[in-house]
């Protein structure tokens, strides 16, 4: 079982647009594999996306797994071919509206994203799909195309002038977020 290092910002990988996988061969499969079990050994934060450039290669590949009773998907290749008017900052089947990271540990952030959406992908057995997402899902999607792009959450939180928080332990250990400042 190959687990991957996932990268941490800052990493000018994280900021560098994915290659379209041309041709999905035993490199590809096996990569796939190893982001499925790093994706499956997040500990310290529960992840519930990765994209490839977070494990090392920049390639249009993202997973994800929103729930723990979730199967693992695999996007090759994917991008919105239709997005709703209507934006949220919030999932309402989701205890926590704040987005996170595994690249960034510890910041969370207010981020707006498309409520549904309209993807075109791969998947690993090279077939295409166009499939409508919505919700939790969606937001996840979002934020592995985000990756794919070279853009990272906190950017969007910034554009669309949100907040940011920072992840801080007090001295029983328990952890509570305050908000980030910038100087203008």
């Amino acid at each position: 079982m190959v687990k991957m290092k996932i990268i941490i910002t800052p990493n000018p990988i994280l900021t560098t647009p994915s290659q379209t996988v041309e041709k999905i061969d035993k490199e590809v499969l096996d990569f796939i594999e190893g982001m499925k079990n790093t994706l499956l050994s997040t500990t310290a934060h529960k992840g519930v996306g990765l994209a490839a450039p977070q494990v090392g290669k920049n390639w249009q590949i993202f997973i994800t797994k929103p729930y723990d009773k979730s199967k693992i998907r695999v996007f090759l290749n994917a991008e919105i071919v239709e997005k709703s008017k209507e934006l949220t900052t919030s999932v309402p089947e989701r205890k926590n509206p704040l987005e996170g990271c595994l690249s960034i540990p510890s910041i969370w952030g207010t981020v707006k994203r498309y409520q549904t959406m309209k993807l075109r992908y791969k998947t690993p057995d090279n077939r295409a799909h166009t499939q409508q997402f919505s919700g939790f899902m969606a937001t996840i999607i979002q934020h592995e195309i985000d990756h794919l792009e070279g853009r990272l959450f906190p950017s969007r939180t910034l554009e669309q002038k949100g907040k940011l928080y920072q992840a801080k332990k007090d001295t029983d250990g328990k952890e509570s977020l305050e908000e980030m400042s910038f100087p203008i």
